[in-house]
């Protein structure tokens, strides 16, 4: 199969996504919030006039080609299953970001269509598609998906086609939206020849093989992606702690390595970090995707999540593992998820949002910066 031109891609693309900001289908929730963000990206005059879809559209034929790095957002918690609201991390952590300052070196491409109540095509039935397609495209027979995750790995696919050489940093969303975009990374990287590892951070396994019946969702999306990597060894998840069953029990079933949050903290990040290093270079991994569950620090600095856990690492901790992996190998691919900024976990005491903001902002400048610069 050949291809598509970049006339069929921006097309498409233009079907799948909506301009920054734009991800959480409403009116007047968090609209200053949108209405900032895209006053900073496309001018106060822009949005004014009504013109941020049509300079957004003109963006993705001028911009698009010349960066090295994309962001986009997938703001979808239908994947979720605790607590929910992290489709708003997408739009906080972009407005976060954005009042940094920080020279991101990327281009902000948007947010993917999503209508909430959905989760993947293969769940829905053909009548319910049609409906979706009418909704979403203004017609049944526009013949593309209508599921966050679904539109996620289709337009993920076609990137990676359209500009092989170019980087992607997502935003979500629960965890399952980490599983589209993984999957379209890991199949772009075999097509071109490139071993490459996943890197997972987060204090949960995320390797169950279903979850009440459903097989793609936060809990099992890890479990899900393991095929498409060139073998389990490929796979090293970072910060666990909260799990009912013991280390041995995951890696003797999917032969992958895991290292617990204590080991971190017994070991030292900079041993740990050192270690994976040379286990990734046996394996010849040329690049790696790092995917950043950001409940994997501890509560006192992530507790606007929807599964904040106690005993975890602080934000130095990982900060100094991923900055000796991008020293010894290129960052391909990143996403930052589980950030929900209008959730109150009564187990935290901290209810506002902004350190987590903040700090998830500083770990999501680095990735992006380091996928910018190679």
């Amino acid at each position: 199969m050949s291809t598509p031109s970049r006339a069929e891609f921006l097309a498409k693309t233009k079907h799948y996504l909506v301009p920054p900001g734009e991800g959480v289908f409403t009116v007047h929730t968090a609209s200053d919030k949108r209405e900032n963000l895209q006053k900073k990206l496309f001018g106060p005059d822009a949005v004014k006039d009504r013109r941020v879809r049509e300079l957004w559209e003109k963006s993705l034929e001028t911009t698009l080609p010349q960066a090295k790095c994309v962001i986009f957002g997938i703001a979808s918690d239908a994947g979720g299953g605790i607590q929910r609201g992290a489709n708003w991390g997408p739009l906080f952590l972009r407005e976060t970001l954005i009042n940094s300052k920080d020279d991101l070196r990327a281009y902000d491409v948007g947010d993917v269509r999503v209508i909430p109540h959905l989760l993947h095509d293969k769940y829905l039935n053909d009548e319910t598609i049609k409906k979706c397609r009418q909704a979403l495209y203004g017609s049944e027979s526009i013949a593309l998906p209508v599921s966050p995750l679904s539109i996620a790995y289709d337009f993920a696919k076609s990137f990676h086609e359209q500009f092989p050489a170019k980087s992607m940093f997502m935003i979500g969303g629960d965890h399952s939206v980490s599983y589209p975009v993984v999957r379209a990374y890991l199949e772009a990287k075999k097509a071109q020849g490139k071993k490459v590892a996943l890197v997972h951070f987060d204090a949960h396994t995320d390797l169950l093989e279903e979850r009440l019946g459903i097989d793609i969702c936060f809990g099992t999306w890890t479990s899900q992606v393991i095929p498409f990597l060139e073998s389990p060894k490929h796979l090293v998840q970072i910060g666990i702690r909260a799990s009912g069953k013991e280390r041995m029990h995951w890696e003797n079933k999917f032969h992958h390595t895991q290292i617990w949050a204590k080991e971190v903290f017994d070991r030292g990040a900079n041993a740990v970090a050192d270690d994976i290093v040379a286990q990734l270079k046996k394996l010849d991994v040329e690049e790696i995707y790092i995917s950043f569950d950001i409940d994997v620090l501890d509560q006192e600095y992530a507790g606007a999540t929807g599964t904040p856990e106690p005993g975890g690492l602080s934000p130095h901790e990982p900060m100094l593992i991923m900055q000796t992996l991008f020293e010894n190998f290129k960052i391909g691919g990143a996403d930052m998820v589980e950030i929900a900024p209008q959730v109150k976990s009564s187990a935290v005491k901290q209810i506002e949002p902004e350190t987590t903001l903040m700090v998830a902002a500083s770990l999501s400048t680095f990735l992006i910066q380091a996928m910018g610069s190679k």
